[in-house]
């Protein structure tokens, strides 16, 4: 039987239900606090989901019965909270980036190990049964030698659903921190750790409008690069293309693909834990549909695959004794790579230009 949790959920915001939602799965991971800046937010939270306490940040950290943190604050304060956590004696899953600079993850990953607690990071699809099923493929030799792989990523449309995007265009948030971690844990996961990174960045339009019907606000100053590109190179070989962009808000582009000597891998939205994953060998006239090598997390094409929670499960699983895949370390490494597209120093800059050849359609 699994070791009981007393969790306790710090930040009642957006994503709140999901976790609640998604830990409900689990017994054994009982939610007993709410905790918030806002605490009049806390405690209606808590009373919509039945959960006993609520209050403010520092009384969270006092509650001696709690020994998870699930930390879902804006990624601006993630390092501040998750070190304040860990020296209240805290285990502590945070949502991804772990981190908003690589600098403040060094000191992240420092306090946890003085701390001697277990600390855990979104994303935590790569544990859904789509990534698993990608990774047995591989494993397996599927497609023959791994060669290359392209991630896609494209804009959510925030700024027409979301009330208050505003974090999405400010430090921590833009394409690359606020998406990326999904693809690049998937890569990382199929793939291995990363050995170099080039990428080049910018931002798009510098002023965003917000269209959604019960927005906060109605314009938003970006502050972050919107539009990245950058180029992986893996410890394996592999030679990765990522793409990602607020900029892009529609293409007929693949989220993930993996090539390989024999053949293609197809990998769904890294964005959910499960669908399909297709192959399709050199020669073959179509892809075939694999089937998981897992159970699946939610059902597909539903709101169960905007669910969270799965992570929090990992962790415990470590606090037990057991693997803990969406670990610190992988946080570390999928944000340092990151981070380097966001800001490469490693971009040529050619000393050649040229006219831009006239259409043949003109004249």
């Amino acid at each position: 039987m699994a070791t009981h949790h007393r969790i306790g959920i710090l930040g009642s915001g957006n994503i709140f239900s999901r976790y609640v939602t998604g830990m409900a799965r689990y017994p054994e991971l009982e939610i007993v606090r709410v905790g918030d800046i806002d605490v009049d937010r806390a405690k209606r939270a808590a009373g919509e989901h039945g959960i006993p306490g609520w209050g403010d940040a520092d009384e969270l950290y006092g509650d001696d019965s709690i020994d998870i943190v699930v930390n879902l604050t804006p990624p601006a304060h993630h390092a501040s909270t998750i070190m304040r956590a860990l020296d209240a004696g805290k285990h502590v899953y945070v949502e991804k980036p772990i981190a908003t600079t690589v600098a403040d993850a060094k000191a992240v990953l420092a306090a946890a190990a003085a701390s001697g607690r277990v600390l855990g990071s979104a994303p935590d699809t790569f544990l859904g049964s789509a990534s698993q099923t990608a990774r047995k493929a591989l494993d397996d030799g599927l497609i023959g030698e791994p060669i290359g792989a392209s991630a896609f990523i494209r804009h959510s449309k925030a700024e027409t659903w979301h009330p208050d995007p505003r974090f999405l265009f400010q430090a921590g948030g833009g394409p690359v921190l606020d998406m990326g971690p999904y693809y690049l844990a998937i890569l990382v996961n199929l793939l291995g750790p990363i050995r170099s990174v080039a990428g080049a960045a910018r931002i798009g339009a510098p002023v965003r409008t917000v269209t959604a019907p019960d927005r906060a606000v109605d314009h938003i100053d970006v502050e972050v690069a919107t539009h990245a590109s950058g180029v992986l190179v893996f410890d394996s070989g592999v030679i990765g293309t990522t793409l990602m962009s607020f900029d892009v808000w529609d293409s007929d582009l693949p989220a993930i693909e993996i090539y390989g000597t024999e053949g293609t891998l197809s990998v769904p939205n890294p964005n959910h834990f499960d669908g399909d994953v297709r192959v399709r060998r050199h020669g073959e006239a179509d892809w075939t549909v694999l089937p998981p090598v897992v159970e699946l997390f939610g059902a597909v094409g539903t709101k169960e695959q905007a669910r969270r929670g799965l992570g929090v499960r990992d962790l415990a699983d470590a606090i037990e004794g057991g693997p803990h895949r969406a670990n610190a370390a992988f946080a570390f490494h999928v944000l340092e790579a990151l981070s380097a597209i966001d800001g490469s120093a490693q971009v040529v800059t050619l000393e050649s230009t040229c006219e831009r050849p006239a259409g043949r359609f003109e004249g």
